[in-house]
């Protein structure tokens, strides 16, 4: 399928979306072609799941599993193309953390684009780019266009927790994007700032020393950002909001600490570890202090407790049984039998027996 045949084929769901949701027929369109190679992706033909969209902790319909960040993972499968572009606008209308989108002017596409990526649809920093390449080549702002007299009225009282999200396209220009999201982690507020940024620049336009905002994160030196990170504009918390943490895919204890807003050195002494040490994914931080009798060292330094239950796994995004039996070297039938469970359906913050 080309890009064209696949337009011509969805472009009146596209546009029959944007008169019930109001999500610019422009950007689904583009979306789509982006998210299923033009139609000719593996996981659309196997699963009419035009948008990526994965299975999260509320899906309770068809899914499928297909290898994306990690082997076999969970996502959405569809009757219809139909289907999945109906869920891809109830996704982001009924959604708190996208809702400021619908206050934009669904003809503005380059605001749309930018704005989706600011919510944390997509992780990849061109994305904004391909999008607003997909709707220029093609001309997809025409159907945009078909429906923007119907669009329906963007209703706050629908939603509890929109944030306070500032996205405007003047002269349609990159740079009215380029401040990071604001935020709050554990209490602290802070920015999710893209790589390559100066943290002499945040220091500036935040009214904030630089040595002071160094410290506040737990860092030694100026310079730039070398990936996506959160940076807090105020000091951190000693304690996590949660007892603790599973360490993921290529993050060290800095990005743990970071990511919940704890200070470093409350880690390394919660855990009784120290910079030198290693930490692996599936590794339980602490992120609250523990009692003396409660913890022991193992070889590796980390924290366990003195008690001879089986050990726990929290499931965390994107994980399946299949990723969590890679990671205690058992195998998904254990997985499965310990658990009592029935199907490989898993939710987020599920706790799992991950040992005999």
């Amino acid at each position: 399928m080309t890009a064209s045949q696949y337009i011509a084929t969805y472009k009146d769901i596209a546009i029959s979306e944007m008169k019930r949701m109001g999500v610019p027929a422009a950007i689904s369109l583009a979306q789509g072609l982006l998210e299923t190679e033009n139609g000719n992706s593996d996981l659309v033909k196997k699963s009419n799941n035009h948008f990526g969209i994965k299975c999260k902790g509320t899906w309770t319909a068809q899914t499928v599993s297909h290898d994306d960040d990690a082997p076999g993972e969970c996502f959405r499968a569809y009757k219809t193309a139909e289907d999945s572009y109906r869920d891809h606008s109830n996704f982001l209308r009924g959604s708190d953390r996208y809702a400021f989108l619908f206050k934009l002017d669904p003809r503005d596409y380059k605001a749309w684009a930018y704005g989706l990526y600011k919510a944390g649809y997509a992780t990849n920093p061109h994305y904004p780019d391909i999008l607003i390449k997909n709707i220029e080549d093609n001309n997809l702002q025409q159907y945009t266009l078909q429906a923007a007299d119907e669009v329906p009225v963007y209703d706050a009282s629908n939603y509890t927790s929109d944030p306070e999200q500032k996205i405007t396209a003047q002269n349609n220009t990159d740079s009215d994007f380029s401040e990071p999201m604001k935020l709050t982690i554990n209490g602290s507020k802070a920015l999710l700032v893209p790589k390559g940024t100066s943290l002499l620049a945040i220091a500036t336009q935040n009214n904030i020393n630089l040595n002071r905002l160094l410290e506040m994160n737990d860092l030694q030196k100026d310079g730039l950002l070398e990936k996506d990170q959160y940076i807090f504009l105020e000091k951190k918390q000693k304690q996590g909001d949660r007892d603790y943490y599973i360490v993921q895919q290529d993050e060290t204890l800095y990005d743990v600490a970071q990511k919940n807003g704890v200070v470093l050195q409350s880690l390394y002494d919660y855990n009784n570890i120290s910079s030198s040490d290693n930490i692996y994914p599936g590794t339980k931080i602490l992120l609250r202090p523990s009692s003396k009798e409660q913890i022991a060292n193992n070889p590796n330094g980390y924290a366990h407790t003195k008690t001879e239950s089986p050990a726990f796994h929290e499931v965390q995004p994107k994980e399946n049984l299949y990723v969590i039996s890679k990671k205690y070297g058992v195998s998904v039938d254990d997985l499965k039998q310990w658990n009592n469970l029935k199907d490989n359906h898993l939710k987020i913050g599920q706790r799992l027996i991950v040992s005999k």
